[in-house]
């Protein structure tokens, strides 16, 4: 596995919910689907909850491996643990495609970012995924997301990713992924305008607990994600 330096969160290192995703995957050992192209040697993706730890920033443009669960580096450091985890429901709610774009024209990160070139929400990222969770209320975010062609299970790790981070993130205080525990129903299609929310469920310490849900345009469940992020 190689996470590309397109994919990147903070400076040097692979997007969380990108990185994370990627490793799911690949431990799942099957190749995932989109909506509409399955067939019996084409599964559809994988509706247990698969849970991510990132043990350090993921590393970009390196060769990792897996093995039992473990994600490392050349060197051997362990990068990520990847895991089965109980079901859970989603959480984040969904709204309609108006009030998402509104809440992303409020959005903090377009003019105090931590991280301007993420991938999934950097204003500065022109080849990324440019969601942009604005505030719906405290501790809730919405955005517009307008599917990339190409886009896959990973795509929509990355895309339940941010949204979450944002319902805590504020000026003066980033947060980083921790770990990210994702239900992926169905991949969105290419070119569709679907809406992702997030919300905020706790706080202890250093951590926040966040959780996201991502919509097709008919407001159909694709996927949901329960995080723990971590203040930096």
């Amino acid at each position: 596995m190689i996470i590309g330096s397109r994919y990147n969160g903070p400076p040097g290192s692979g997007n969380g919910g990108w990185s994370a995703g990627t490793f799911a995957v690949a431990a799942q050992g099957t190749r995932l689907s989109s909506p509409g192209s399955h067939s019996p040697d084409r599964p559809r993706p994988h509706a247990e909850p698969v849970e991510v730890t990132l043990r350090r920033p993921p590393p970009l443009e390196t060769p990792l491996t897996l093995d039992a669960g473990e994600v490392r580096d050349p060197a051997g450091h362990l990068v990520a643990e990847i895991a089965t985890v109980a079901a859970f429901d989603p959480v984040a709610e969904p709204v309609d495609l108006a009030t998402a774009r509104a809440a992303a024209a409020g959005y903090p990160g377009l003019v105090n970012h931590p991280f301007p070139s993420c991938y999934v929400c950097g204003p500065e990222h022109t080849d990324g995924l440019r969601i942009f969770p604005g505030p719906l209320s405290a501790g809730r975010t919405a955005a517009p997301f307008r599917v990339p062609a190409g886009a896959d299970v990973v795509t929509t790790w990355a895309a339940l990713d941010c949204p979450g981070g944002w319902s805590v993130i504020a000026p003066g205080r980033p947060y980083l992924l921790g770990r990210m525990s994702t239900v992926v129903l169905a991949t969105p299609r290419p070119n569709d305008e679907c809406v992702v929310t997030g919300v905020l469920t706790r706080t202890q310490g250093r951590k926040a607990e966040v959780h996201s849900s991502l919509f097709d345009p008919d407001g159909n469940l694709l996927g949901y994600a329960r995080a723990t992020w971590i203040a930096g």
